[in-house]
């Protein structure tokens, strides 16, 4: 029994979150034991949702799902009971939802002229098939620190299955080519159905009021302690029969220093590093800001425990160059339905069916996605809402004069407006709030094996990661999934849980998944 244990959890992300619930429900350590530290003044980490009608809403990401994959995050959201209907789990609900709402996109890629391109084929040629093919075999300890361009010729980055796979997913020609892999075989129930996303699975809402609300809402009613607008700055650690463990940590609290005392038995889970770490907001009138870690110091933390411990990763092979994982995303805000009346004439899809459409040819690489309205738990009627994103925000855009870095919420509308041929009475009533996140994409830089920390690594007694930058064999960051994955091990394995951690389910090693995929790449 761990009715004695207690936890503390730094940083109130979908980790720690999760980390909670598995003490809980698989650990039996009472709820009022654990502690969640967070610096901001609400929980949900990049799982952010907020805003209303007047003001507009904002969200940084947009998170796709499967049934087929994620095998930690619907372990734990059976458990979970919906805020809509106590009788049902969070994984019913959805379940349900999806049911009623399949995703078929038919607009998956528009060109340059506003023409729907047709995406039955993948567009490669023999040569892009057999380099695929060699990168797909090749291991891990080969790729090494290779770039996905290190492996693929340029003319690969021209196809087809690149325009939709790059944008489903966020990758880039420089990212990591065992990320690419590691998406491939996880994925490949998905190469098959990539140009309609027939796999995609929704929330209702957006994740914040769909995933982290219930969550919190459950944690909360077990007696689970969440100490908000508290910065975790410093850990105070000693060295105990060869094993590192945490003896305290400084924080500031409210803007108060503070110290807490870790004693022999706790346990401290750190969700080390950041992906949406100094981000900022625009507006109508405004870009965002150009924040980097020095702003919000949101990776210093990882920094000083790696320096002081191998065995802790590299946290500057994820975060030295912004260039090369930043992108920009933006919620635009509706009062009327001309909009999504003209974009569903456009595309053939209802809000909530087509997932991305992707401006193929944009020079910012925009997508678009409308989802299933209302998007926000508290959105009224009348009111609609989607998101957007560009992965390459440093370069002109095509209509507008500006890389969109630069440009303001309106300056954005009119460049999405150019690709769609719509005249701009189609956003009249529109509130566009841009995002810049200088760190989105950091967890697909190249990197070598030991750049990430083990959940649990070797060297430490009390102390577990829980993030997009730990190590875990095969499966893909940048998804919810992983995080959940990386709280369930650490969990287990602290408290010496006998029950299995759900396996990453091996798709790619099914004959029939592999000859669909083969048969999708021969088209």
């Amino acid at each position: 029994m761990n009715n004695n244990v207690k936890a503390h959890l730094l940083g109130g992300g979908i980790g720690s979150l999760s980390a909670a619930a598995f003490m809980i429900r698989d650990g039996n350590v009472p709820g009022a034991n654990i502690r969640i530290y967070e610096a901001a003044p609400q929980l949900g980490g990049s799982l952010d949702g907020a805003g209303s009608p007047e003001h507009g809403y904002s969200l940084r990401g947009g998170r796709m799902f499967t049934f087929d994959n994620y095998e930690c995050t619907w372990d734990l959201f059976k458990s979970i009971p919906s805020l809509a209907d106590e009788n049902k789990s969070v994984f019913d609900e959805t379940v349900d939802f999806n049911e009623l709402h399949k995703s078929h996109s038919q607009a998956r890629l528009v060109d340059m002229r506003r023409a729907i391109v047709p995406v039955t084929s993948m567009g490669f040629s023999m040569h892009d098939r057999a380099q695929l093919l060699k990168l797909s075999l090749a291991s891990e300890d080969t790729l090494g620190a290779d770039a996905i361009s290190d492996w693929l010729d340029p003319a690969f980055f021209e196809t087809e299955f690149w325009f939709m796979w790059a944008t489903t997913f966020a990758f880039q020609p420089w990212h990591s080519a065992v990320e690419f892999k590691r998406y491939l075989h996880r994925f490949m129930l998905e190469f098959s159905r990539i140009e309609t996303l027939g796999g995609v699975r929704r929330t209702i809402y957006n994740q914040y009021d769909s995933l982290v609300r219930p969550l919190q809402a459950w944690l909360q009613q077990q007696g689970v302690q969440f100490i908000l607008d508290c910065k975790v700055t410093d850990i105070g650690h000693a060295t105990v029969d060869g094993k590192f463990v945490v003896t305290g940590f400084e924080c500031l609290h409210a803007g108060n220093s503070e110290h807490v005392d870790v004693p022999a038995g706790d346990l401290v889970f750190f969700q080390n590093g950041s992906m949406t770490d100094a981000s900022s907001l625009g507006s109508m009138t405004s870009a965002p800001e150009k924040l980097d870690k020095t702003d919000s110091e949101g990776w210093t933390l990882w920094e000083k425990l790696a320096a002081a411990q191998p065995g802790f990763g590299n946290p500057a092979a994820f975060n030295s160059s912004i260039a090369e994982s930043y992108w920009e995303s933006f919620t635009v805000t509706l009062q009327d339905p001309r909009f999504f009346d003209k974009m569903q004439a456009f595309s053939g899809n209802e809000a909530g069916t087509g997932g991305l459409v992707t401006f193929k040819d944009s020079n910012w690489f925009m997508s678009i996605v409308l989802a299933h309205q209302p998007h926000f738990a508290n959105q009224p009627a009348g009111v609609q809402v989607f998101w957007g994103y560009g992965l390459s925000p440093d370069r002109i855009g095509n209509f507008v004069a500006k890389p969109m870095s630069d440009c303001t919420g309106e300056e954005i509308l009119r460049e999405l407006c150019g690709h769609l041929r719509f005249d701009l009475d189609a956003v009249e009533t529109a509130n566009c709030i841009p995002c810049r996140m200088p760190y989105i994409t950091s967890m697909f830089m190249p990197r070598v094996h030991s750049d990430r920390p083990l959940p649990v690594p070797k060297e430490s007694k009390n102390l577990a990661f829980i993030s997009q930058f730990v190590e875990i064999a095969d499966d893909v960051v940048f998804t919810v999934e992983y995080s959940v994955r990386a709280a369930q091990m650490a969990v287990y394995e602290l408290l010496d849980i006998q029950r299995e951690v759900p396996p990453i389910k091996q798709h790619d090693h099914a004959l029939s998944t592999q000859f669909e995929a083969l048969f999708k790449a021969l088209k």
